[in-house]
């Protein structure tokens, strides 16, 4: 299959070399093991360097896994268990709803979808997993957000130039998404009506950890015929959230 992005490909086997030697490399051996040009292969390295994925041992002149490599294994390792715990919260949510279900974290100023649960009948949503839309435009991501502190959202959203609209539609600057977050922190939980996809509604909640920081949100999605249904489908993504914060109390 024709690689639309070689560099990117040969940046992850030189990852994939380094990872498999349990001692640091030098930059011939991962030239040799690539079959590629020694120039290349600095320029790689240099690269991955820069960004903390390799780290350069200059003394011995050897490469090893830098530390953006091991937060990214670590990453991994507390999104698998979360999944795990989170799908069968999500199977039931989506049973007893009838309409389509996602489970999504926060990654910066993002939403990241982990989950996606479709109801029979329902329509295919923007929300798949792996898709990364702003939080301060989805329920997902406001029912996240509405759980950090203060200090860290302004952080992450400190100007007007921060934020984003699809449709001319949800918060468009500090002053808006405090005063949505506000909302959702009285409610327990945080609804958009059209603000990602026209005709849709989304009704999310968040579940925390010990210290009452979000872990990740469970959200329903459904026509706006359905409006008259909210207070009952809002019970239900609380429900699911105190579910998951329980079981990772415990």
């Amino acid at each position: 299959m024709e690689r639309r992005a070689p560099a990117a490909a040969q940046a992850l086997d030189v990852l994939r070399v380094i990872s498999g030697s349990v001692e640091p490399v030098s930059a011939s051996h991962i030239a040799r093991e690539l079959g590629l040009a020694r120039s290349t292969t600095y320029y790689l390295l240099d690269v991955l360097v820069e960004h903390g994925y390799v780290r350069h041992h200059a003394e011995r002149r050897r490469y090893g896994l830098g530390i953006a490599a091991h937060e990214l294994g670590s990453a991994y390792q507390r999104q698998a268990p979360l999944r795990r715990m989170a799908q069968p919260i999500i199977n039931r949510l989506v049973d007893e709803a009838g309409h389509n279900g996602h489970f999504a974290i926060l990654h910066g100023s993002d939403v990241v979808y982990l989950i996606e649960e479709r109801a029979p009948g329902r329509p295919v949503l923007i929300s798949e997993v792996g898709v990364r839309l702003p939080a301060h435009l989805t329920a997902s991501g406001l029912a996240l957000l509405a759980r950090l502190p203060v200090p860290q959202v302004r952080a992450l959203f400190p100007s007007k130039e921060a934020f984003f609209t699809r449709r001319g539609l949800g918060p468009q600057s500090p002053t808006e998404l405090r005063r949505a977050l506000t909302t959702v922190r009285r409610d327990g939980y945080a609804f958009e009506q059209g603000w990602i996809m026209p005709d849709l509604a989304s009704v999310s909640a968040a579940a925390v950890d010990d210290n009452g920081l979000p872990l990740g949100s469970f959200t329903l999605t459904f026509a706006e015929e359905h409006l008259d249904t909210l207070p009952a489908l809002a019970a239900l993504v609380v429900q699911a959230a105190e579910r998951l914060s329980e079981r990772v109390r415990h």
